[in-house]
């Protein structure tokens, strides 16, 4: 008579590797040179390339309920007409290194040393991640994006020494004294409640290692 010794393993989430499907949007010399001329009436500075070292992951919804139509805002080059709030800022058109769908599917939609444009101050030291939801100002992200962000921005740590900060986008202005902050312009501030205080109170609990945004944390 054999007898078999089971083994019980319990395996870190971390230990998993995050499956990050490839969904680039277009960013050709157009959209980086525009961006370009975003750093430099925004930030006063003078590049000759888009790079950026990540300090900030940024969270937000993408006030879309539909994945297909939340990307299809990202697609062109130049920003649409339908943006009033923000069309005088610049005409390079809004994007974000991932978007998360309802379900937990993560895309990557463009390089991660690249600026997005997707955050009043920080596009050049951030990292943006859009979770499709909130439409209405809905406080509607699902348990499978808040698992998908915990793990995104694990791996984002690893793959990034220098980030220190997870914020929402709600958050931004908690920055404005300091040195992260670049936006010259003292009157181009938008207001925002993504992707919401409970998501991001759920998402710190997971990720306690970062630092939160230097702000009060007001319930909404």
């Amino acid at each position: 008579m054999y007898q078999f010794i089971v083994f019980c393993f319990f395996i870190p989430l971390s230990l998993f590797a995050l499956k990050i499907e490839q969904t680039p949007i277009e960013f050709s010399h157009t959209r980086v040179e525009l961006t370009k001329e975003y750093i430099k009436e925004h930030y006063g500075l003078h590049v000759k390339d888009i790079k950026i070292t990540p300090k900030i992951i940024v969270i937000h919804h993408t006030a879309i309920d539909d994945y297909g139509k939340s990307l299809a805002r990202f697609v062109s080059q130049t920003l649409p007409t339908d943006r009033p709030e923000i069309q005088n800022a610049g005409a390079v058109n809004v994007s974000a290194h991932f978007m998360v769908e309802r379900d937990g599917t993560v895309h990557q939609l463009m390089p991660l040393d690249t600026m997005a444009r997707h955050v009043i101050g920080l596009n050049y030291n951030s990292i943006g991640i859009e979770n499709v939801g909130g439409e209405n100002s809905a406080d509607n992200l699902t348990q499978e994006q808040l698992k998908a962000n915990v793990e995104l921005v694990n791996y984002l740590k690893e793959k990034f020494k220098t980030i220190e900060y997870v914020i929402g986008h709600y958050e931004y202005r908690c920055f404005e004294k300091t040195p992260l902050w670049l936006e010259k312009d003292k009157g181009y501030r938008t207001e925002k409640d993504d992707p919401s205080v409970r998501f991001m109170n759920e998402l710190r609990k997971e990720i306690k290692y970062f630092k939160s945004a230097p702000c009060p944390q007001e319930s909404k």
